[in-house]
């Protein structure tokens, strides 16, 4: 995977967790929530203790792996719970009239300091059915933290799996920007996907205000409408150019001229079809930034327009002490013209004993999703940096992650869901969830068990079975045994130092290098094993049983 810059600040390691949208609060909820709560309060259900799993039942885009992201934001959004005046004023406004006032003043005391937090460290590899974040607490109030912990893990862990599939397409040394603001699903949906592209693996974001936030390189070059400004070279007021070293000032335009009709001669392409307005915009861009010059070049024609007027540009830059950057394509077979742009550059760089110039760099950013890099691979494109918008923030492919949040157990009683559709059972209980890894190094198996059970060790042999396949099962000798539950939040504070962005981003390229090639394939990945201890299918099927109705035949 690609190195990132690394622009965040060395204080920003023992930071603590902060939410970056005031809009997190606990106001951000469903009514029925509210409802349940006052329900419970009614009936007296104040003491109740209760654990509930945040989890998903499938990974998205058809693929066996999910990023689990979004536990910063849910740890900053415990710290500042609490209901406002204003709130509770709203809540007695909007909520049925019987509701008691003493409620309210209920409400108002709330906190989430007896609250228990277990999660998997953010920029995990998670799968299915495993609890990505555990709750321990009063009833009421996990309660109402479900719909607001659920918004801030289900679009965030999308968000970095989608950018970490981009990643593996793309492969580690390809740069990926997330372009994707101006289609995003609002503000909020824009911060937060260049937040999480970023975790994911890309290497930089077009969002200015993302990079002020979050410490994300921020990249951007221009747009066809500042090609299109240009008419001629009467609309540049300003010719000139500092050299790099000497500062004598040069006349840009005329020395990027002679180069141009050079360049034409080489690539026996005549000069007079090349657009004049495209040129003078190049020149004034190459004025702005001698040394961030990234053309787009297809606002007119590739080959007989943009890269003559590019090459012109570039070439009396490096007369000045300057190294252009390259070229961006938005438009057409991405595969033959980033090939093509290659050769003509190979030809450019053998004609003016300029090595590098073959090298230069070329940008594609043309509606691209997962398949089109997976295509473009396959015909060998000769492309170095994507630029992803549409698909990669607004998840085109999948547009939920689907994470669910479910009671477990209250006052030490194991609850379970039950369901027609045996996927959607419920695991009951409080659990430990262990990874179990071999010998080569790669994870085996994620493996649930009850938390009242012993400690599973290296190299202990372990019976792991199908939550609902009774002959699914094997045994287990791990060469590496890992609790992926840690305590995040207890007693009103956080219990674990929060890493930054970039430490995420790091843990998730660790985390996809330790899993194994065939689960994470784009076509047809092998299944990734969750199983449960053989104790923990024995009380699952035993409660299934106790908590069916048994049916009766006329």
């Amino acid at each position: 995977m690609a190195t990132a810059d690394r622009v965040e600040k060395p204080s920003d390691k023992f930071r603590s967790p902060q939410s970056r949208n005031g809009v997190v609060q606990p106001l951000l909820t469903d009514m029925y929530q509210i409802n349940m709560a006052y329900a419970y309060w009614k009936s007296g259900k104040m003491a109740d203790v209760a654990v509930f799993d945040l989890f998903f039942r499938k990974s998205p885009f058809g693929g066996e792996f999910t990023i689990f992201a979004g536990l910063d934001e849910c740890i900053a959004f415990l710290q500042n719970f609490r209901y406002t005046k204003s709130d509770l004023e709203y809540l007695a406004c909007v909520m049925d009239p019987g509701v008691e006032k003493p409620f309210f003043e209920y409400l108002s005391q709330l906190t989430t300091t007896d609250v228990t937090v277990m999660a998997i460290h953010e920029g995990s590899v998670v799968f299915p059915r495993v609890p990505l974040i555990t709750l321990e607490g009063p009833l009421i109030v996990i309660q109402l933290l479900e719909t607001t912990l659920l918004n801030l893990v289900n679009y965030a862990s999308l968000l970095a799996t989608n950018a970490a599939r981009y990643r593996l397409a793309a492969g580690p040394h390809k740069q990926l920007l997330e372009f994707g603001l101006r289609r995003a699903q609002g503000p909020d949906g824009g911060l937060s996907a260049s937040k999480y592209a970023y975790i994911g693996g890309f290497d930089g974001t077009s969002n200015v205000l993302a990079g002020k936030l979050y410490g994300i390189p921020v990249k951007g070059t221009h747009a066809h409408a500042f090609v299109s400004s240009y008419s001629s070279i009467d609309d540049l007021h300003n010719r000139e150019l500092r050299h790099a070293s000497t500062g004598a000032l040069h006349d840009l335009v005329s020395i990027s001229e002679t180069y141009r009709t050079q360049v034409c001669e080489l690539l026996k392409i005549l000069q007079s079809e090349a657009s004049e307005g495209e040129f003078a915009a190049f020149c004034a861009f190459a004025i702005a930034f001698p040394s961030g010059l990234v053309a787009l070049v297809d606002t007119y024609d590739v080959f007989k327009s943009g890269i003559v007027n590019f090459c012109g540009v570039a070439l009396a830059l490096h007369q000045l002490g300057y190294k252009p950057i390259g070229i961006r394509l938005d438009s057409g077979d991405l595969a033959y013209l980033s090939n093509t742009v290659r050769t003509l550059f190979g030809q450019v760089a053998i004609k003016f004993d300029l090595p590098w110039f073959e090298h230069l760099t070329i940008v594609a950013s043309n509606n691209i999703n997962e398949d089109t890099i997976n295509s473009l691979n396959e015909q060998n494109h000769k492309i170095d940096s994507f630029g992803i918008g549409t698909h990669l923030v607004t998840c085109q492919r999948q547009p939920a992650l689907g994470c669910v949040f479910k009671l477990v157990e209250v006052n030490g009683q194991a609850k379970i869901k039950l369901s027609q559709d045996v996927e959607k059972v419920t695991c009951p209980g409080k659990k430990t969830v262990y990874r179990l890894y071999g010998s080569d190094g790669r994870s085996l198996i994620d493996l649930l068990q009850l938390s009242s059970e012993a400690p599973l060790s290296v190299g202990q042999k372990v019976l792991c079975r199908h939550p609902f396949q009774e002959s699914k099962r094997a045994y287990v000798t791990p060469a590496k045994v890992e609790k992926l539950l840690k305590v995040y939040w207890k007693d009103g504070a956080v219990q674990q130092e929060m890493p930054t962005l970039l430490e995420i981003r790091d843990r998730v390229i660790a985390a996809l290098a330790s899993l194994r090639q065939d689960h994470k394939r784009n076509l047809n990945p092998t299944p990734y094993k969750v199983g449960v201890s053989d104790c923990l299918y024995n009380f699952m099927h035993e409660l299934w049983l106790q908590s069916a109705p048994i049916g009766e035949l006329f």
